[in-house]
C-alpha cells in the first residue's frame, strides 16, 4: 500500500513493528459488518467492531465486539466497574476518537480508553478491526492488538 494510503492505524502499527495485513472494501455507509466481512471474503466471527460508551461516572470506554454480535450493555458495565454505560453519540465520536463512524479503530484513537475486546478473539488466529477510515480493515494478531491497545479480555456480548 503506498505510504500515502496508509491510516493513522497503519502508521501506529509500522511504528509498534506489528504485522498486518490491510484489506480494501467499498466505502458504503450502509454496509453491516456482516456485509463488510462478506466483501473481504472473510467470517464475521472474525471481524471486530469498535464501539465507545460512556459510564454513569462519566469516563469513557471502548469495547471491540464480533460485527455479528451486540455489545450487552449490562456485562460491557460489570466489565468497566461502572453501574451503566451508554453508547456515546454519533456526533461525539469525532471529537472525542479522532475517527467517524463506520472507521472507528481502537487503535490510536486520540486518548487512550479503558478498552475491552470480547474474549473469542484469542481463540482466532487473526482478526480484523478498522484501520481508521471508512472502507478500510487491517487484519492481525489478537495477542499483538491486545498488546498495542493494552485491553482485556471479557465476556460482553449478548
Amino acid at each position: 500500500m503506498p505510504n500515502n494510503d496508509k491510516t493513522n492505524v497503519m502508521r501506529v502499527l509500522d511504528k509498534e513493528k506489528i504485522s498486518y495485513s490491510a484489506h480494501v472494501y467499498d466505502p458504503d455507509p450502509t454496509k453491516s459488518g456482516e456485509e463488510i466481512a462478506a466483501s473481504i471474503g472473510e467470517d464475521p466471527d472474525k471481524v471486530f467492531k469498535t464501539l465507545v460508551t460512556q459510564g454513569k461516572s462519566g469516563q469513557y470506554y471502548v469495547f471491540v465486539v464480533p460485527v455479528k454480535c451486540e455489545l450487552d450493555l449490562k456485562k460491557a458495565a460489570k466489565a468497566a466497574g461502572e453501574k451503566s454505560v451508554a453508547m456515546i453519540k454519533q456526533k461525539e465520536l469525532l471529537p472525542l476518537t479522532g475517527y467517524v463512524h463506520g472507521g472507528c479503530s481502537p487503535i490510536g484513537m486520540k486518548k487512550s480508553f479503558p478498552t475491552f475486546i470480547h474474549e473469542t478473539a484469542v481463540q482466532l488466529d487473526r482478526i480484523f478491526v478498522s484501520a481508521g477510515k471508512v472502507g478500510y480493515q487491517i487484519e492481525l494478531d489478537p495477542q499483538d492488538l491486545i498488546r498495542v491497545v493494552r485491553c482485556e479480555l471479557k465476556n460482553i456480548v449478548c
